[in-house]
């Protein structure tokens, strides 16, 4: 095996170990609520969201294709800089995971690759036209998500607050099933499609296309290790998200979650990578409020947008110095 085949390999090796990671990290996004609630066993709940994830994975490549092609310069990305930035966040995931934070992935994923880029082509490798899709992104994950939900909870409060728990109750129950199974698809279509424009932008980088595209089987291998990382669960993060920073009723899960997956549907469809963690957290923080403000723990709540703040600074940091020393140590 040849060099240049080994590090395209191992490049590749660690783009889908960030998918699994993003999987593994980010199932309590389509889970969280119905688990918290009592609605749907952790087992059940894991399992719809493999499905669902897997299915919304392979269901698109605009945000692929933004991501792939619009956030970096390709020719500033070497094997080694992609590998340095997959493994910055891999590292970051994993924190978050063993301290039960919700970070965004996304964001880890988008800052990294600004590093490595950075670090092969200067300022001059960023792509405006895609950052501006990734500024709208975290406009409407931190913004329309929380104000849908709000909205939504407050409708639902109008409607059926007066009816007694023992009717209503049931029927959210169903229908924030059904949310979260359309939050979970919406997470594959556009976190899913993330790690396969990157995993495309590899192939490129290493020679093995001619010209970017993503080809199917790219999108089947993205879109299955994305289910099995989101087997894996993710629990102490759905006890943060799911009991901690709030505790829900199941037809506050259904607001949320609803919020949340038509929030991500229509950025997914105009090729807008954004973060389904912001997303959903903000949606859950919206329903909750909806009810009374003093409903959402605003401790919890600081200590996760914190993590999020400090995602891009450090991601983009991590990976600028390994990509400058990859770069450095394995130039031709």
């Amino acid at each position: 095996m040849s060099a240049l085949t080994f590090a395209l390999v191992f490049a590749l090796a660690t783009v889908l170990i960030a998918e699994f990671v993003n999987g593994w990290t980010d199932a309590p996004n389509a889970i969280a609520t119905v688990v918290a609630t009592g609605v749907m066993s952790p087992k059940s709940a894991i399992a719809m969201a493999v499905i669902m994830n897997t299915i919304g994975a392979m269901s698109g490549t605009a945000v692929a294709k933004t991501v792939g092609q619009g956030i970096v310069v390709p020719d500033a990305l070497t094997l080694p800089a992609i590998t340095a930035a997959m493994l910055s966040i891999i590292a970051w995931g994993t924190f978050a995971a063993r301290v039960g934070l919700p970070v965004s992935k996304s964001h880890a994923l988008l800052a990294g690759l600004a590093g490595a880029g950075f670090a092969g082509g200067g300022l001059a490798a960023l792509q405006w036209t895609g950052w501006q899709k990734v500024l709208v992104g975290m406009a409407l994950s931190i913004g329309l998500g929380a104000i849908a939900a709000l909205i939504l909870g407050l409708i639902i409060i109008r409607i059926a607050g007066g009816t007694k728990p023992g009717r209503s109750k049931p029927v959210f129950d169903r229908l924030s099933i059904l949310a979260a199974c359309f939050m979970a698809f919406n997470h594959g279509l556009n976190d899913g499609q993330k790690f396969m424009g990157v995993f495309a932008m590899t192939l490129f980088a290493g020679g093995a296309i001619a010209e970017f595209h993503i080809p199917y089987w790219v999108i089947i291998i993205c879109a299955l290790t994305m289910g099995i990382g989101t087997s894996a669960g993710g629990w102490r993060i759905i006890k943060t998200v799911g009991s901690k920073m709030t505790k829900l009723q199941s037809w506050q899960g259904f607001a949320a979650q609803t919020a949340a997956g038509f929030t991500i549907f229509g950025a997914s469809a105009y090729g807008i990578p954004l973060s389904t963690t912001h997303t959903i957290t903000s949606g859950i923080v919206g329903a909750a409020a909806s009810r009374r403000l003093s409903d959402v723990r605003w401790g919890v709540l600081s200590r996760i947008v914190l993590a999020w703040i400090v995602t891009f600074p450090v991601c983009a940091f991590v990976a600028y110095a390994a990509a400058t020393v990859a770069n450095a140590v394995f130039q031709p």
